[in-house]
């Protein structure tokens, strides 16, 4: 066989290796030489290490590398809500800096209130530095943040300042992340805030004569 005892602890019915033993010819698995280094660095996903196996084909003088994680990338990584927690969290503790790496450096972030989206990580982390001004007792309160998914995260929020809650800060907000360079960051966002002035049934007849 291709792939004989002495890698047999390094293989399952469900991994990659095991499509190798199954199905390769007689003739295949007498040219290929099988090598297993099974001690190589492990690579870093936001703090943890995942350990990793190295195995090495060769056949006719060529050699193909194979790196197969020991275990699921996904599991290492935060979660989606996770991310999202410690966004906010960076954001009341003002340190931008904890925040900067969850947000993509291409991220979209848009307040509803404001006329346009504020495009790219250095702009979204100048509009927060402009929040901290304002004083350093007002903190985002999470009211229900969903965790099911691994890229989409819903939260609804609103504010306190000195332990109380702030009048007209309830907030919803829409985050999608994705996985970029072994880390999972924000790549977009969406507040919608509470409105300070309420115009109730008028402002459907408004947007109906509109």
């Amino acid at each position: 066989m291709l792939l004989n005892s002495t890698i047999s602890p390094l293989t399952s019915p469900a991994s990659p290796l095991s499509l190798f033993s199954n199905k390769a010819s007689p003739r295949t698995a007498a040219l290929l030489h099988t090598s297993v280094i099974p001690t190589i660095p492990s690579r870093t996903m936001r703090g943890s290490r995942v350990p990793q196996t190295l195995i090495m084909f060769s056949s006719s003088g060529n050699q193909t590398t194979v790196v197969v994680p020991s275990q699921d990338v996904e599991e290492t990584m935060e979660s989606a809500a996770d991310v999202v927690r410690s966004f906010y969290r960076g954001v009341n503790d003002h340190d931008l800096a904890s925040v900067e790496n969850l947000i993509a450096e291409k991220c979209v972030y848009e307040d509803l209130i404001f006329p346009a989206p504020f495009v790219g990580r250095k702009a979204i982390l100048e509009f927060f530095k402009k929040f901290d001004s304002i004083s350093t007792e007002l903190k985002f309160v999470i009211d229900d943040i969903s965790s099911q998914d691994s890229s989409a995260v819903g939260v609804t929020w609103h504010l306190e300042w000195k332990g109380r809650s702030f009048p007209f800060s309830k907030g919803c907000s829409f985050y999608r992340l994705e996985v970029i360079d072994g880390k999972r960051q924000i790549i977009y966002g969406r507040d919608a805030v509470e409105p300070a002035i309420k115009p109730g049934e008028a402002a459907l007849v408004c947007r109906i004569s509109l």
